[in-house]
């Protein structure tokens, strides 16, 4: 490859780079292009560890052959078990161990498990590379980019074809962080402020103060006897017991397009934020009607465990809130205020002396249809506290947890109005 063609493809990377382009499309141009100029790459991957609740790190694939395999993957921890095994027979485990930080491997050598599987796929001679990061561009485990590179040729990389590819490859290394910053910015917004305020927060609206005036259906639910059954608990238990039930209430959230915005303690607070308040307003039925379907099979899974098993309160309500920035210079944090989110906390709240799992307020029953309004019941008007008006509370009709007759039309009722009209 000339001095001319490794130009134009550093150009293209710093370019690509700059633009953004997703990592696997960084992998395929520079795979394409290397193979334009000369450099008869059959396969490329390309690793980076990342920052993520669920997996270390994510993989980037091309190949010179159709496949079905998918051009992106996520690896999970490697620290144990079979992932363990196969980190620790793989050349990159080598070249750490021995502070290398290329290696170029015939077809002759088996040791690897990678590069076994490679040769079987008629791969014939490799180069791997690893380009750390200094000190200031570390993430969590995210401190270096492996990459390794196949030809078909017995004797692919030679002296030229290395020079190529240690001028190229740390290029597009760079390129792939960058990348990866980017995603990791966008996974700590999403996993810490929710999906919709890390959207808002990534898009500019970052200043202090910054809020929108919205009407919202809000959701608040918590655990029913948390605190007995934290006090009966071990302590190492009692952080899994709150992370599968905040899980059951998040999952079923998230499924109906509403955003979770906090977690306080065992408490969940969280929008539905539709044009349509209607649309919510049902959204917030679904999550609310999954919820109860994801905390049953959790109970079941927990009991057969033998481990302690719990239900929860939810409250919904409708409101005008101030969506945005609240706080000072130095912490800020993006989520609603106002009095309508103090009214669905104490509605969740008279869960407990009402005796009932949800509750909505008066605003949230009138605003539904009528097919809507029949599935609920009046518990009576109450007077909620720091609250200056008493307020009707109204819960779904006892029979739809118990009759599978009129839990069935409950289900069409919410399915029904999922459907796009028309």
């Amino acid at each position: 490859m000339d001095l001319s063609s490794r130009l134009d493809i550093m150009n293209w990377l710093a370019g690509a780079g700059l633009a953004g382009v997703a990592e696997t499309d960084l992998v395929r141009g520079f795979c394409e292009r290397s193979r334009a100029a000369g450099l008869e790459l059959s396969r490329g991957l390309v690793f980076i560890d990342t920052l993520h609740p669920v997996f270390e790190g994510q993989g980037f694939r091309w190949s010179d052959i159709e496949s079905n395999e998918s051009d992106t993957f996520e690896y999970g921890s490697t620290s144990e078990g079979e992932a363990a095994e196969n980190w620790q027979r793989s050349p990159f485990y080598a070249m750490l161990q021995n502070g290398q930080t290329e290696m170029r491997i015939g077809h002759t050598d088996d040791h690897f498990k990678m590069t076994s599987k490679l040769i079987g796929d008629g791969h014939r001679h490799f180069a791997t590379f690893i380009h750390r990061f200094g000190e200031t561009g570390i993430i969590g485990e995210m401190d270096c980019v492996y990459s390794i590179w196949c030809m078909r040729r017995h004797d692919g990389f030679d002296e030229s074809a290395m020079d190529a590819m240690r001028e190229l490859v740390p290029v597009l290394g760079l390129a792939i962080k960058s990348a990866a910053h980017a995603r990791i910015a966008r996974t700590i917004g999403h996993v810490y402020l929710g999906r919709d305020a890390a959207e808002r927060v990534l898009s500019g609206r970052i200043s202090r103060g910054v809020a929108d005036r919205i009407n919202a259906v809000l959701w608040f639910s918590d655990l029913r006897g948390s605190t007995r059954l934290g006090e009966g608990m071990d302590p190492a238990e009692f952080i899994p017991f709150l992370n599968d039930y905040a899980g059951a209430a998040i999952d079923a959230i998230h499924d109906e397009g509403g955003d979770v915005l906090k977690l306080i303690g065992d408490g969940v607070l969280a929008i539905f934020n539709e044009d349509d308040m209607g649309a919510a307003r049902r959204a917030a039925l679904r999550a609310e009607n999954q919820f109860r379907k994801n905390i049953q099979v959790l109970n079941e899974r927990r009991a057969s465990e033998n481990r302690p098993v719990t239900s929860a309160y939810v409250g919904l309500h409708v409101g005008e809130v101030f969506y945005g920035n609240i706080g000072s210079e130095e912490r800020l944090d993006f989520t609603v205020v106002g009095p309508a989110v103090n009214e669905v906390s104490r509605i969740a709240s008279m869960c407990r002396s009402v005796e009932r799992e949800l509750l909505v307020s008066s605003a949230f029953f009138d605003g539904l249809d009528a097919p809507g309004n029949g599935h609920f019941v009046s518990t009576g008007r109450y007077a909620l506290r720091g609250i200056g008006r008493a307020q009707e509370l109204y819960t779904i009709d006892p029979g739809i947890r118990s009759d599978g007759q009129a839990a069935s039309r409950f289900e069409r009722y919410l399915q029904d109005r999922k459907r796009p009209a028309g």
